[in-house]
């Protein structure tokens, strides 16, 4: 089982060290501490074991100190900044762990990204020896890149003339849409195995600074707390401790306090069952901060975050993801009205912010997702989110025979209108209803009202509204009919339909990823016996078959 918990007590890659609004984060793999046999992580290359900790320290950086409003990523190795993804990995890894990796690869790029740009936390990369691949793009997700300039060390995304394959996908997109780099010199620089050091890097816009030898340590801590100068952080604000969400796991369920997994085996169906608050919101600021990690929308994200990820991982044949809720629609109102009554402190948004990522994990993921609303569901605010991020959603029309149950009710809020962005840019709800303009006025109309079937049917906010009798057999049917698909046709039209509306960095990232970088790593010329994944390192050529497709 490939677990997504850690803590920097147990990080074997990364070494974090503070220093006031300045924190290093230093990449230091061990070779030998692999997730999986048969391969070293050798010259600071990187499985997904070493992005599990980066992805935890991000998180950890976020919540944790409060205080730090500058990241400087570093390696102990000074000739070396990371070769970028293992290659013999990627050489023994099957298809789809290739891929899902490659994934949560660019979903750790974008959390430094989203740090940068709405948690004021800033980070700065400090090259020195090669940053190829990988690694390069590693310093891509970074707002500023300073490079020492010695003669040795360089930048380059060589994984075309040398693997076969793309630079991550998302290497490429950041070259041209984050850094504008021109065209045909991006064209030359991912052609050449060498890279791009110097004054050219800069000149080309791989990197902002080169600074020599001597300088390079002062200049980086410099331009460091310049950096953190803008931030709006507090700086004396205590942190949050992100303890392990408590977690059992069996071949039938995987249980959290907030969260039920369980499986139906014989359909391939993963039923997730979201439950509401056991008591209302605090009360006053001071109050959700004593709370720290117990504080319910916190608590849930990360429960999620981690069940997303480790049913991804873990649950591989897994067809459909059913998700319901449960619990009391007026305490998950209480905690929407207290995210959006203080949304301007620190810790508070940071809670938004990783509903806003969590949300967007879910959205990424190669699933089919359903939603059912029923008798006691507790779908509003920023838990209905989940309603608009699946594929399809059903409302029972009413109750069902034998139960005292209330009849099913969504409950909007503002956070559904502007708060937890896709990563098109624009709502779930904007996306549901591109061009419909009116569709999200009539819905916006409805915020903080109960809405029943009848009325979420004519919003159009749902699916479909079968009554008692036809419910079982109709969602029955539903999920039959999905597990009876192909699971790569319906990858790739669930990610065509989920993204309408603007194109971004982050949705070319995604959509490439999950087309381009799929296809190519099925190819020979990747990953057959004479592929380039297979030769790397013996000295061979690859034979690659020369038609284009």
């Amino acid at each position: 089982m490939i677990d997504f918990q850690t803590s920097p007590d147990r990080y074997r890659h990364w070494k974090l060290a503070f220093d006031g609004a300045v924190a290093t984060l230093t990449m230091d793999v061990d070779p030998t501490s692999t997730l999986a046999p048969g391969y070293e992580l050798k010259m600071n290359s990187y499985d997904l074991g070493v992005d599990i900790e980066l992805y935890d320290a991000v998180q950890r950086l976020r919540f944790e100190h409060p205080e730090v409003r500058t990241v400087v990523m570093a390696s102990a190795n000074p000739k070396i900044f990371c070769a970028g993804a293992n290659i013999k990995m990627l050489g023994v890894s099957s298809h789809g762990h290739k891929v899902n990796f490659c994934k949560f690869t660019n979903e750790t790029r974008n959390s430094i990204e989203d740090a940068s740009d709405n948690s004021k936390q800033k980070y700065l990369c400090a090259v020195t020896g090669t940053a190829a691949g990988g690694g390069y793009e590693l310093a891509l997700a970074t707002d500023y890149i300073m490079m020492v300039d010695d003669g040795n060390t360089a930048v380059s995304l060589p994984e075309v003339p040398l693997l076969a394959v793309l630079p991550g996908t998302g290497g490429l997109t950041r070259v041209v849409d984050k850094r504008k780099v021109r065209r045909d010199l991006a064209d030359i620089f991912c052609s050449i195995e060498e890279g791009v050091k110097g004054k050219r890097a800069v000149e080309w816009r791989l990197v902002d600074e080169v600074i020599p030898s001597s300088a390079f340590k002062d200049a980086v801590r410099k331009r460091a707390e310049a950096m953190a100068a803008t931030s709006d952080r507090p700086t004396n604000s205590k942190g949050v401790v992100l303890t392990h969400p408590a977690r059992t796991i069996s071949d039938t369920a995987v249980t959290y306090p907030h969260l039920e997994i369980t499986f139906d085996r014989d359909t391939r169906t993963a039923h997730i069952t979201v439950k509401g608050p056991s008591a209302a919101a605090p009360s006053d600021l001071a109050a959700i901060h004593a709370q720290g990690v117990d504080f319910y929308p916190l608590a849930l994200a990360r429960e999620l975050d981690d069940a997303i990820l480790h049913l991804r991982a873990n649950e591989t044949t897994v067809a459909s993801w059913v998700i319901r809720s449960q619990g009391d629609m007026d305490l998950v109102a209480g905690y929407d009205a207290v995210l959006q009554k203080h949304a301007g402190d620190w810790l508070v948004r940071e809670v938004l912010l990783y509903w806003k990522r969590t949300c967007k994990r879910l959205d990424v993921t190669s699933r089919t997702l359903f939603a059912l609303v029923e008798p006691g569901s507790c779908f509003g605010g920023f838990i209905a989110e989940i309603l608009f991020a699946v594929d399809r959603s059903y409302m029972l029309d009413g109750t069902f025979e034998d139960s005292d149950l209330p009849a099913a009710k969504i409950r909007l809020s503002a956070l559904n209108f502007d708060g937890l962005p896709m990563g098109n840019g624009i709502s779930r709800i904007a996306t549901r209803f591109l061009g419909e303009p009116d569709s999200v006025g009539k819905a916006k109309d409805t915020i903080g009202k109960d809405l029943d079937a009848a009325a979420v049917a004519e919003l159009g906010l749902v699916t479909a509204t079968p009554d008692d009798i036809d419910w079982d057999d109709e969602i029955r049917l539903v999920i039959e009919e999905r597990a009876a698909f192909s699971p790569d046709s319906l990858t790739g039209m669930e990610a065509n339909l989920r993204f309408a509306g603007p194109e971004t960095m982050e949705t070319k990232i995604f959509g490439r990823l999950t087309a381009w970088q799929n296809w190519i790593f099925q190819r020979p010329n990747a990953v057959g016996e004479n592929g380039a994944l297979k030769l790397y390192g013996t000295g061979k050529r690859a034979a690659y078959n020369q038609e284009r497709v």
